[in-house]
């Protein structure tokens, strides 16, 4: 049953996925992703990981999606009507992933060493009942310093932003 659970989840992301590059209407676009953003919450659901998915709706289906309609309303994107020839590339990378895919759904999802199989269960260690600590402890020991490349990223993207609109503004 939740393989069940997990393939409709990861097939809903794939189709949201690829109807955010594939759709030429800029809004649609931003509705499939709101649609791929709900559903990756499901899956983190399904991983016993409640805190990011309430995360990934409050941050990315909240804020970063109205912050994609604003940016779309403002720039007034029109209908592209190019011809994008990037479709081989895609298929080109498809390939391996959907080869990947058919070997994890198929059953494949233990290691073979020499004749035995080694199941990758989760253990009763490695879910926490406290995940909120956990990730809070690993984000600000282990991963600190990407945590804070990616803060002054951001800064510097907000800094680009308020200076094109005050360019903008200017003239």
């Amino acid at each position: 049953m939740s393989q069940l659970i997990f393939a409709y989840f990861a097939g809903m992301i794939i189709a949201a996925s690829i109807l955010v590059v594939a759709l030429k209407n800029p809004v649609y676009s931003a509705l499939s992703l709101l649609v791929m953003f709900f559903h990756v919450a499901g899956l983190f659901v399904t991983l016993h990981a409640e805190f990011l998915a309430a995360v990934q709706i409050i941050v990315y289906a909240g804020a970063i999606l109205v912050l994609y309609l604003f940016v779309v309303m403002i720039l007034n994107v029109k209908q592209d009507d190019r011809y994008h020839n990037q479709w081989r590339i895609a298929g080109f990378v498809c390939i391996p992933l959907m080869m990947e895919a058919m070997v994890l759904l198929s059953g494949g999802a233990g290691i073979r060493t020499s004749g035995t199989q080694v199941v990758l269960a989760p253990s009763a260690k490695a879910i926490a009942p406290d995940n909120t600590l956990a990730i809070g402890q690993t984000l600000f020991s282990t991963y600190l310093f990407p945590f804070e490349v990616a803060s002054l990223v951001l800064l510097v993207a907000m800094i680009g932003a308020i200076v094109l609109a005050k360019r903008e503004i200017g003239e």
